[in-house]
């Protein structure tokens, strides 16, 4: 409830309260009863690294701590209005060796914020946690329950209140002190869940360096993405002028020509239309594959799940596909990972002598991930060739990343991810097939 909704009027504010409470004793439940256990059990799985069962044991546990770290990250962005970036250096693609993905963790400095802010978070969550609730309930403890206490301790209450007596300035005293807390936690209450929410940014946001590194980074990617966008446009200038304006041209050539022989030779005048006829049908497909080149019809009617799935049956091996995706990301979005995973299956087809190949396609934690891989001879390398660095810059255009794990032998693993957000599920045009 926004203030323009009415939040200051004493309804409004009741609201806020009572939700910043609920919302602290959340806070006060994890941070002692989630906080606490992973930070111990990420020390001493840390400690039996040397014996090799904290190589098994800590990744998992601080995959978790990042997990929570996560989900306070989102809880300070919508019940507080603080925007935390998620700092963690993407994961490499073979992690799936235990000593590689504990490597990963252990280097990446947002693990070890991450690992300090569960230890400070128990008092810290605590405290600012029981806050909202602690100071309207105690209030309201001292304005009700004191008056019933003098009664039971003999002071007396009403008219006949014997005013020599210390109940009687305690009881007062209570009454005040209770409704002056009563009325300053009503609106304190989002307050303290908002400072906690600072407090989680102050440990779980990028580091200056981090942010100086990231700023670089987009730095880089702009210039890049002008450089790709700038080549793109010629190139598609390029196909027009060579292509389908040349054919244009020469038909409106041949018409004009027709028209002249109309009248004294109309046998070479009907060679010419036909002629012409042909020209303007490869004009038009020739036209056709340029737009499918920008953004193929398929991946607009089908969406990208349509447009790997027919990627996939063009290519001539077999191609296992799998592919969750809940709903349809932004179109431009699906564009970069529809070329993307079409630039991978070309150099499949074309360089790694695969037998065989396989895509996985999923959403997970904020972004969309495209894993392609064949057991071909491996070898690839992103620097050796343009058509990687295209992927790279193209998915740098979106914040994305791609990492490649090619040994020689094989197998190839290319593994991009792109952040987004997915919509609702869109219906989708029928079709007898793919």
């Amino acid at each position: 409830m926004s203030d323009r909704d009415g939040s200051d009027a004493p309804e409004g504010m009741v609201h806020r309260w009572f939700l910043s409470a609920v919302r602290g004793l959340i806070q006060v439940v994890l941070s002692q009863a989630v906080n606490i256990p992973l930070f111990v059990l990420a020390v001493v799985s840390f400690a039996l690294i040397p014996i090799g069962v904290g190589v098994f044991l800590l990744p998992p546990t601080l995959l978790a701590l990042r997990g929570l770290a996560n989900q306070e990250r989102r809880w300070s962005a919508e019940w507080s209005g603080v925007a935390i970036p998620v700092p963690y250096r993407p994961e490499p693609p073979a992690s799936a060796n235990p000593f590689r993905r504990l490597g990963w963790l252990l280097r990446d400095p947002a693990t070890w914020r991450d690992v300090l802010w569960s230890l400070v978070n128990v008092p810290v969550g605590l405290l600012l946690g029981l806050l909202p609730a602690a100071l309207v309930v105690y209030g309201i403890e001292g304005v009700l329950v004191a008056p019933l206490l003098a009664e039971i301790i003999g002071y007396g209450w009403g008219p006949f209140w014997p005013l020599d007596e210390w109940g009687l300035v305690g009881t007062v005293g209570s009454i005040v002190l209770g409704g002056a807390l009563t009325a300053a936690g009503v609106p304190l209450g989002p307050r303290f869940l908002r400072a906690h929410a600072l407090f989680n940014r102050s440990l779980l946001s990028p580091t200056r360096g981090a942010l100086e590194r990231r700023v670089q980074e987009l730095t880089e990617t702009r210039s890049e993405t002008v450089d790709a966008s700038a080549a793109e446009l010629r190139r598609i200038e390029r196909d027009l002028h060579d292509g389908a304006q040349a054919r244009l041209v020469a038909l409106s050539m041949n018409i004009g020509l027709a028209e002249e022989l109309m009248k004294y030779d109309p046998e070479a005048a009907q060679k010419l239309l036909v002629e012409a006829r042909e020209a303007s049908g490869t004009a038009l497909s020739e036209l056709r594959g340029l737009v499918r080149g920008i953004h193929p019809p398929v991946l607009a009617e089908r969406g990208l799940e349509g447009g790997v799935r027919a990627l996939a049956l063009s290519l001539p091996l077999p191609v296992d596909v799998v592919i969750d995706l809940p709903g349809r990301a932004e179109a431009p979005v699906e564009s970069a990972a529809y070329f993307a995973v079409a630039e991978i299956l070309a150099n499949v087809a074309k360089h790694s002598g695969a037998r065989r190949a396989w895509i996985d396609v999923h959403h997970a934690n904020g972004a969309l991930k495209m894993i392609v891989g064949d057991d071909g001879l491996g070898g690839a390398d992103p620097e050796a060739g343009s058509g990687m660095r295209g992927i790279e810059r193209r998915l740098a255009a979106f914040d994305g990343t791609m990492a490649v794990s090619s040994p020689r032998g094989g197998p190839t693993v290319v593994t991009m991810e792109l952040p987004c957000a997915l919509s609702s599920p869109r219906t989708l045009p029928s079709s007898g097939t793919d």
